[in-house]
């Protein structure tokens, strides 16, 4: 059997964390879903949340191509953008500014001398009330419902079960969904706390930048104003954003660490 080495590297942002393939040569074989599934194996492989290939574009300076830890394309990942564009700098790709393609379409970002990666979401048209779970649902780039939870339960709270138990529901049987737990701050300059189950990886994760997106908009409508502070089991994000009387939102910026972790290479068949 023939092998070949693969150089990664491992990158992470509030927990989530991603192997990066610089792909910029095209050689990575895209469509082998057991091959990514086995290198975001946290027993048999690197271990991930997700895998994201950059690559070249014509007309930006990267694309971002993202898949699930299950082997298959996902939609936008946030704290994967933001671990991308990190990453496109290490490899001199980009300076502090970047224009690139995801999944969803376009988008910019810049990178603070701190490390901080500010990244431009696409505009959201707006929430959608859902009654069969007591939440709203919102679409950042990923699908989310938002569910509020009451005060001092969020920590107890089973994600894995009552996550999965949505995203493989009726309502959301076609593609599934993601799913958001909240609890309100208990004081005015305190974060929002959020849990979130995630499709794809089928489990709750450390954080989730497209569902902190949509509960920093949700939270909107319950007084939360721009920016609004979110706090993950992974660390701390901020979301930026203008509201408009017709309930959509645009200029929303994801704000948060994107932190390289180790790198190496992997022999695969």
């Amino acid at each position: 059997m023939t092998t070949t080495q693969l150089s990664f590297f491992k990158y992470q942002g509030t927990g989530n964390d991603f192997v990066m393939v610089d792909d910029r040569a095209n050689q990575f074989d895209a469509a082998n879903h057991q091959l990514v599934h086995r290198l975001c194996d946290r027993r048999r492989g690197i271990g991930a949340d997700g895998l994201i290939l950059l690559r070249l574009h014509p007309e930006y300076d990267f694309e971002m191509v993202y898949f699930n830890a299950d082997g298959h394309l996902g939609s936008m990942c946030g704290n994967g953008g933001r671990c991308t564009v990190a990453f496109a700098r290490q490899v001199g790709v980009i300076d502090t500014t970047a224009r690139f393609l995801a999944a969803d379409g376009p988008h910019e970002a810049s990178i603070d001398a701190d490390g901080t990666v500010h990244l431009r979401m696409q505009d959201v048209a707006g929430q959608e009330e859902v009654a069969a779970h007591d939440g709203v649902f919102l679409n950042t780039g990923s699908p989310h419902l938002v569910r509020f939870l009451p005060a001092e339960s969020l920590a107890a709270f089973n994600v894995f079960a009552e996550g999965r138990a949505v995203r493989y529901g009726a309502l959301y049987a076609d593609k599934g969904t993601n799913v958001n737990f909240v609890e309100e701050p208990s004081a005015p300059d305190a974060p929002w706390q959020v849990r979130t189950y995630e499709r794809g990886v089928e489990d709750e994760t450390q954080s989730c930048g497209t569902g902190v997106t949509a509960v920093a908009l949700a939270a909107s409508r319950r007084g939360a104003g721009s920016p609004v502070h979110l706090r993950t089991p992974g660390g701390d994000l901020r979301v930026a954003f203008q509201t408009h009387s017709d309930g959509s939102f645009t200029n929303i910026y994801l704000s948060g660490p994107a932190t390289r972790v180790f790198d190496g290479t992997i022999e695969i068949a």
